[in-house]
């Protein structure tokens, strides 16, 4: 029978990024870059990089709901997608998910459905983060398939990525308004 210590010893070799290979807070900035590029197109700056046993990215990922008319492309979604291509495989086994904002329900399905390791995210979604906010998404206990996560990365930088996003975007509607 396994004790809780060796359970906690695994899960912590579960939550490091693989030996040799840069930490959690560098791949989180390359999630950053990725949401820079969502921002650029108009985006919500939400970034996503899936990170390979071995520490290579295997897919990247930025919000493009409204670039591509799709509901669904949030950032994650579309790192999986890649992923998946890449490898030729549905199943994504054994990848990390580094994600700027904690993810949300459907993002959340679509990772139990990869069968990815764990999800790391910088900033907390109060409003629909289905990690540990608004719900336990991961814990519900009708899944087929269990992850771990870790949140709070980078969690200051990530947040005020998307609060500076936020306050252009409320100045300029001001702006507009004013106009009028």
């Amino acid at each position: 029978m396994t004790t809780r210590r060796e359970l906690e010893h695994r899960l912590a070799e579960l939550c490091t990024p693989p030996q040799g290979h840069p930490t959690w807070e560098a791949f989180m900035r390359l999630a950053m870059v990725e949401a820079a590029k969502a921002e650029a197109l108009g985006e919500v700056p939400v970034g996503a990089v899936l990170v390979a046993p071995d520490g290579a990215i295997s897919g990247t990922g930025c919000n493009r709901t409204i670039t591509d008319r799709d509901p669904t492309a949030h950032a994650e979604i579309l790192a999986l997608r890649e992923a998946a291509r890449t490898l030729g495989n549905h199943r994504v086994e054994d990848a990390v998910l580094v994600v700027t904002l904690e993810p949300c329900l459907m993002c959340v399905g679509a990772m139990v459905h990869a069968r990815i390791r764990g999800v790391v995210f910088g900033a907390a979604d109060p409003k629909t983060g289905a990690v540990v906010s608004r719900m336990r998404g991961l814990e519900l206990d009708f899944h087929n398939h269990a992850l771990w996560h870790t949140g709070g990365v980078l969690a200051e930088e990530c947040s005020e990525q998307l609060s500076a996003f936020f306050r252009r975007r409320r100045a300029e509607q001001d702006r507009l308004k004013r106009k009028e």
